[in-house]
């Protein structure tokens, strides 16, 4: 199926928000999985409860922390602003409305002081071995990105994938900047006809080393088979909910 049709699928069930549908199921699976890749403890079916209820049915026991519990619902609604901007030009301003939407009303009094919600990071940060871009340097370095992404003539998976690499090693954001890197993908996707796709947690291990491979030896084929993988399972979903 085109990725055209999945687009417009999923936003006109967005529009009628629409019940046990692929938008539905899209919500809550991408929201649990890139956000458990970053270490949230939100389970499938908290989030799903989130998504439903806007309350949280959990285990006596367990404790949650409010922050992985926002960034959860933040997700839902970047998920609906991407699909309302999807047509738009992806630009620094939309991508720091993506971290704005997603780390809104997360930050303590103290970190209000620094983290910059919806800007660029004013203090340095690494990922692994990865040294990334100094903050001094992401206005341009994220100018240099968007130049070479937007004078491709046909956006192919591999450059959606080269420019999420790339992203990710500007890591331009103080934090947040793997699920918006990630959600830069899936809107790429649809707006490329490309069937869209989100890492799944269960492929964290291999998506990490993809990156890594990528970034430090430019072996490219560890990342991109693991991309293919999340595909390839998404289609499945798609499949479900929309062949006859």
């Amino acid at each position: 199926m085109e990725a055209s049709v999945i687009k417009n699928i999923l936003i006109k069930q967005k529009n009628m928000n629409l019940k046990g549908s692929l938008y539905h199921k899209t919500q809550i699976d991408f929201a649990y999985n890139t956000n458990h890749l970053e270490g949230s403890t939100i389970t499938p079916d908290e989030t799903a409860s989130i998504y439903e209820s806007g309350t949280i049915l959990t285990d006596s026991k367990k404790v949650i922390f409010l922050k992985d519990a926002i960034e959860i619902k933040n997700h839902f609604t970047l998920f609906k602003y991407m699909l309302d901007t999807i047509d738009e030009e992806l630009t620094e301003e939309l991508i720091k409305k993506y971290h704005f939407i997603l780390k809104d009303g997360t930050l303590t009094e103290d970190e209000k002081e620094w983290f910059k919600v919806g800007e660029y990071k004013a203090k340095k940060n690494f990922v692994g071995s990865i040294i990334t871009s100094l903050p001094k340097d992401v206005a341009r370095d994220m100018k240099n990105l968007l130049n070479w992404y937007h004078n491709l003539s046909i956006k192919k998976l591999e450059d959606i994938i080269e420019f999420h690499v790339r992203f990710e090693h500007i890591h331009p954001f103080q934090d947040g900047n793997g699920r918006v890197g990630r959600m830069i993908i899936f809107r790429e996707c649809l707006k490329n006809n490309i069937m869209p796709f989100y890492i799944e947690d269960r492929n964290k291990e291999f998506y990490l080393r993809g990156i890594k491979e990528y970034q430090l030896h430019n072996e490219k084929s560890y990342l991109i088979d693991t991309c293919l993988n999340s595909q390839d399972n998404y289609a499945k979903i798609v499949a479900f909910f929309l062949d006859d």
